[in-house]
C-alpha cells in the first residue's frame, strides 16, 4: 500500500507531497515548490527512488525545485500542456510577487486518461487552464491532491493569468464533489481537509 507525506516547501509554503511504495522502493513527488535539498534529503531518508515529478499546475511556486530535482534524479516531470504558457512567463510570474527567478524545467505533457503511479488524473481548469488533481489510494484510504483548485475553506484564485471562475466552480462540482465524502483532500497550500467537509461548508462553492 502506498504511503504519503506532505510538508510546506518554498517561500510561499506550497504543500509538497511524497508518495511512495515501500515494497518497490519507488515513488513520485507532487508539486516540488522549492527547497530542493530538503526534498531530496527527505526522499533519501525514506529510502525510495523518485520515478517522476507531477505538477497540479504551472505556477512558479509549485515548480520551484523541479529543475534541480529532475537534474539530480534524471527523472521526467509532467504538467498539463494547457499550462505550458506559464512556463514561458516564469519571470513575469515571479516578478508579480517580488520573488527570485525560477529556473525553467523540462516538462512533458501530462497524459490524460492514463494513471500516474496509480493515481487518476483529474483535469480541473479554473485556477489555471491546465490545473489537475491526482486521485488515488494510500494507507489512510482514498486521497486526492487538489493543488490550488480546492483548499480547506477556500478555492484557488481566478484573477491570475488564465484563471476563470466559472470553469473552476464547474471543475470542483464535476471532478471533486462527486468523490466520496471520506476522501482526504491535500490542497496546494494550508491544512488537509476532506471532500465531505468542503462539499458541505466551503464558503465559495458547495455540492450542487
Amino acid at each position: 500500500m502506498l504511503k504519503f507525506e506532505t510538508f510546506p516547501a518554498g517561500a510561499l509554503g506550497v504543500n509538497c507531497s511524497l508518495v511512495w511504495d515501500p515494497a518497490a522502493a519507488k515513488g513520485v513527488v507532487i508539486d516540488p515548490g522549492g527547497d530542493a535539498a530538503r526534498i531530496a534529503r527527505r526522499v533519501k531518508e525514506l529510502g525510495f527512488q523518485v520515478v517522476e515529478l507531477l505538477h497540479t499546475h504551472g505556477h512558479f511556486d509549485h515548480i520551484g525545485a523541479t529543475k534541480a530535482l529532475q537534474t539530480a534524479w534524471g527523472c521526467p516531470a509532467y504538467l498539463h500542456e494547457a499550462d505550458n504558457f506559464l512556463l514561458v512567463d516564469l519571470d513575469m510570474q515571479t516578478g508579480l510577487f517580488g520573488m527570485p527567478s525560477v529556473e525553467r524545467p523540462d516538462m512533458l505533457p501530462l497524459p490524460m486518461g492514463e494513471p500516474r503511479f496509480g493515481f487518476k488524473v483529474l483535469h480541473t481548469p479554473g485556477h489555471s487552464p491546465g490545473g489537475c488533481c491526482f486521485l488515488g489510494e494510500v494507507e489512510q484510504g482514498p486521497i486526492v491532491f487538489t493543488g490550488d483548485s480546492l483548499f480547506q475553506g477556500g478555492v484557488g484564485r481566478t484573477d491570475l493569468m488564465g484563471g476563470h471562475w466559472e470553469q473552476l466552480e464547474a471543475s470542483i462540482q464535476r471532478e471533486l464533489f462527486t468523490l466520496d465524502d471520506a476522501t482526504l483532500a491535500v490542497p496546494g497550500h494550508g491544512p488537509m481537509t476532506t471532500i465531505g467537509r468542503e462539499a458541505r461548508s466551503n464558503p465559495y462553492v458547495r455540492r450542487g
